[in-house]
C-alpha cells in the first residue's frame, strides 16, 4: 500500500528545495509508485494545496510554533505545512490523523528530535479550535499576502496595475484548473464527442465563448480515453485557445508559431485553416518539438512543419507568413493555478523578460506579409511583459498598427485598455490569466 503522505513530502521538499517542476515531480512520483485513481487524487491535493497555501500555512505556524520559521529545520517545516494544510483544508480527514500521520512521518523520515516539536504544534492548533489571526486588513498588502498565499511584492504589484480587480485575481490563483480541451472537427464534432464522453461517465459542459470547446470533469487518466486516443480532441486552457482563435488563421494561408511547444494553439490553427495550408512551429529545444510532432500525428494533422530555432535570432530566418503568433517567454503569472511554486521564486530574470520579449517580436515581425495579422500574448499579468512591450512595438514600427479585436459572444472585456489588447483576468472565466494583443502591417518597413 502507497504511503501516499510520504510521497507528498517528497515531491514537496523536491519542488521548493531542488527546484523541481510540480507537475513534473508529481507524475514521476505517481508513475513510480503506480498509484491508483484515489491515491493520486489524494496526493495532487496534498501537493498542490501545500504549495499554493505555503505563507497562509507559515503564518499559521508561527502563531503556535516555540521557534521561529527560519530556524525550523527544513524537512521538519514541510511536515508542519502538511499536518496544518490537512486539517484546515481537509474535510474528510480526521484531525487525529492529521496529527498522527505527521508524527509517523517524521519517524520515517528519521527525523526523531522532531516528532515531539511536530506533535505539540499540531496538538496546540487543534485545542485552539484551528483558529488563527489574519494581519490587520489595513495593511492590505500584507493581509491579501497571507490571505492568498501570494508574496507581498507580487500583491503590491497587482494592486498598484489592477486596483479593485486584485482579489479577483488573487482568488483565481487557488485551486485546480479545469481540464479544457479542444474539439477535432477533422475527426468528429462536438455532440458526438460529447455524448462518447458521457457514456463513459465523464461529465461534459460546454464553454458559451468558444463553439467548439469543452470542460471535463471524472475523467481518470486522459490518456486511457479511447477518443484521445484517436486524436478526437486536444487539452488546451479556454485562454490560450481564444488567443489561437484571434490569429483567425484561413486555410491554404503560410502560418507561424514562433514559440510553440507544446503545440496547442497551432493544433488549433490547423483545425480551423481545415489541414489546408502550412504552419510552421518552432522551439529552441529538439524534444519540445518532438511533443509536437507526436500530437499533429495523433490528431492527423501534417501541415505543421516544425523547425529548431531561436526566436530572438537573425540566424533563423522563415518565409514570408501571411499570420504570426508570437507567444512569448513569460513571468507566468497567469498559470500560477498550474505551477503554484513560480510565485515564491526570486531569480531575476523577471527583469530581462520584456527585452527578451520585444526582441522576439521584432524579429517575428519582420517577417510577415504586407496586410498581415500578428498576434503577441503571454500567459502573465505584469503590464511590463504584456501592454509596454506592445506599444513600445507600435511606437518604434509605423509600418504596423494595433488591430481591434473582436471578441466573441458570452465573452466581455474585464479592464479598460486599447481594443487591440485583450487581458484576461483569472478568476472571472475560469480560465488562466493571458494577455492577447492583435497587429497589422499596413505598409512595408522603411
Amino acid at each position: 500500500m502507497a504511503d501516499v503522505r510520504k510521497i507528498a513530502f517528497d515531491v514537496i521538499y523536491r519542488v521548493l528545495y531542488e527546484d523541481a517542476y510540480s507537475a513534473i515531480a508529481l507524475n514521476s512520483a505517481v508513475k513510480e509508485h503506480s498509484l491508483n485513481a484515489l491515491d493520486t487524487s489524494f496526493l495532487s491535493a496534498l501537493v498542490y494545496g501545500v504549495l499554493e497555501r505555503k505563507l497562509t500555512l507559515e503564518y499559521i505556524i508561527r502563531q503556535y510554533s516555540s521557534i521561529r520559521i527560519k530556524k525550523i529545520e527544513q524537512k521538519t517545516l514541510v511536515t508542519l505545512y502538511l499536518g496544518v494544510y490537512q486539517m484546515l483544508y481537509m474535510d474528510k480527514v480526521p484531525d487525529s490523523a492529521a496529527v498522527n500521520e505527521s508524527v509517523k512521518l517524521c519517524k520515517k523520515l528519521r527525523l526523531n528530535k522532531s516528532a515531539g516539536f511536530v506533535n505539540a504544534v499540531l496538538r496546540s492548533f487543534v485545542r485552539a479550535q484551528k483558529q488563527y489571526k489574519l494581519p490587520d486588513e489595513n495593511d492590505r498588502v500584507k493581509y491579501l499576502s497571507v490571505l492568498y498565499s501570494c508574496p507581498e511584492p507580487l500583491v503590491a504589484e497587482l494592486l498598484d496595475q489592477y486596483c479593485d480587480k486584485t482579489e479577483t485575481i488573487l482568488g483565481g490563483f487557488i485551486g485546480r484548473p479545469p481540464i479544457t480541451v479542444r474539439v477535432n472537427t477533422l475527426k468528429t464534432t462536438k455532440a458526438d464527442l460529447t455524448d462518447a464522453l458521457t457514456r463513459q461517465g465523464i461529465t461534459v459542459e460546454t464553454i458559451p465563448f468558444l463553439e467548439n470547446t469543452l470542460k471535463l470533469s471524472r475523467t481518470g487518466s486522459l490518456e486511457k480515453i479511447p477518443e484521445f486516443k484517436e486524436g478526437h480532441f486536444f487539452v488546451e486552457d479556454a485562454a490560450s485557445q481564444l488567443c489561437a482563435e484571434m490569429l483567425c488563421a484561413e486555410k491554404g494561408e503560410t502560418v507561424c508559431d514562433v514559440c510553440s511547444a507544446p503545440g496547442g494553439k497551432a493544433f488549433y490553427s490547423a483545425i480551423r485553416m481545415e489541414n489546408q495550408g502550412q504552419i510552421i512551429s518552432c522551439d529552441l529545444h529538439r524534444h519540445k518539438l518532438s511533443l509536437i510532432e507526436s500530437g499533429a500525428k495523433r490528431l492527423g494533422i501534417d501541415i505543421i512543419k516544425t523547425i529548431q530555432r531561436d526566436a530572438s535570432s537573425k540566424d533563423a530566418p522563415l518565409p514570408n507568413c501571411s499570420r504570426i503568433l508570437c507567444d512569448v517567454p513569460c513571468s507566468g503569472l497567469g498559470i500560477l493555478r498550474r505551477k503554484p511554486e513560480i510565485r515564491y521564486k526570486t531569480d531575476t530574470i523577471i527583469d530581462i523578460l520584456p527585452k527578451l520579449q520585444y526582441s522576439i517580436l521584432c524579429m517575428s515581425a519582420s517577417y510577415l506579409a504586407r496586410n498581415g495579422i500578428l498576434v503577441y500574448s503571454t500567459c502573465t499579468l505584469r503590464k511590463a511583459e504584456n501592454t509596454d512591450v506592445v506599444e513600445r512595438f507600435l511606437r518604434e514600427h509605423p509600418d504596423f498598427c494595433g488591430e481591434a479585436l473582436k471578441l466573441p459572444d458570452g465573452f466581455a472585456r474585464q479592464i479598460d485598455e486599447a481594443d487591440h489588447c485583450l487581458t484576461i483576468l483569472p478568476g472571472v472565466y475560469d480560465t488562466d490569466g493571458f494577455f492577447i494583443a492583435k497587429l497589422r502591417r499596413i505598409k512595408d518597413a522603411d
